[in-house]
C-alpha cells in the first residue's frame, strides 16, 4: 500500500488541478492565466459542461449509449436466467436417470416383483408380467439416462447376499440397582 501512496498523491493532485482555465490580457498587454476568474478574462479550457453548449449530437450519443447499456445488461441477465434453467433441468434429468436406474436394478435383483395395493398389500406379479415389468423400467432408464443394460429373461437372477446377524447389545445395568436386599 504505501507504494501506491506517491501515486494517489500524484493522481489525486492531477484531480485537484483539473479545473477552467481563465485568460486575460493587463494594462501592459501582458497576457495572463489563472483558474480563477478576473474581471475581463476568457475561458479558453473548462472541464465542465455549460449549460446550453452542449450539442444536440452528444445528447443523442449519450441516449444511445445508454439504450445500448440497457440492452447489454437485459440481454446478460437473460443469458444468466437461460443458464440457471439449463443446470436445473440437467439436475433434474439427473435424479430422474438415477431414480430409474434404481427401479430397474431392484427389479433385475429381486426374484419375485410385486405391486402394492391401495390397502398396502403386495400383490405378486407372474412371471411373464414380471419379465414385462423388468422391460419396461429398462426403456425408462434408456428414455432417461440415454443407455441401458439389455435385460434377458433367460439369465439367472443373481443370489440375494445373505444378511449377517448382528449382536444385540448388552443393556447396561448398575450392579447396585440390580440386587435385591
Amino acid at each position: 500500500m504505501l507504494r501506491f501512496l506517491p501515486l494517489l498523491l500524484v493522481l489525486g493532485a492531477c484531480g485537484v488541478a483539473r479545473a477552467d482555465v481563465y485568460r486575460w490580457v493587463d494594462e501592459h498587454g501582458e497576457p495572463h492565466y489563472s483558474d480563477q476568474w478576473v474581471p475581463g478574462s476568457q475561458v479558453i479550457k473548462t472541464t465542465r459542461t455549460r449549460a446550453g453548449t452542449d450539442s444536440p449530437g452528444r445528447a443523442a450519443e449519450q441516449k444511445n449509449l445508454m439504450a445500448s447499456s440497457r440492452n447489454i445488461s437485459g440481454q446478460l441477465e437473460d443469458e444468466s436466467n437461460a443458464r440457471a434453467v439449463q443446470q436445473d433441468m440437467a439436475r433434474v434429468r439427473e435424479a430422474q436417470c438415477r431414480a430409474a436406474q434404481d427401479r430397474y436394478l431392484k427389479a433385475i435383483e429381486s426374484r419375485r416383483v410385486y405391486k402394492e395395493s391401495k390397502d398396502g398389500d403386495r400383490q405378486y406379479l407372474s412371471d411373464d408380467e414380471a419379465d414385462a415389468y423388468r422391460e419396461v423400467a429398462r426403456k425408462d432408464v434408456q428414455v432417461r439416462c440415454g443407455s441401458a443394460p439389455k435385460f434377458d429373461a433367460n439369465t439367472p437372477i443373481p443370489e440375494p447376499k445373505p444378511i449377517e446377524p448382528q449382536p444385540i447389545p448388552e443393556p447396561k445395568v448398575n450392579p447396585a440397582l440390580a440386587t435385591s436386599n
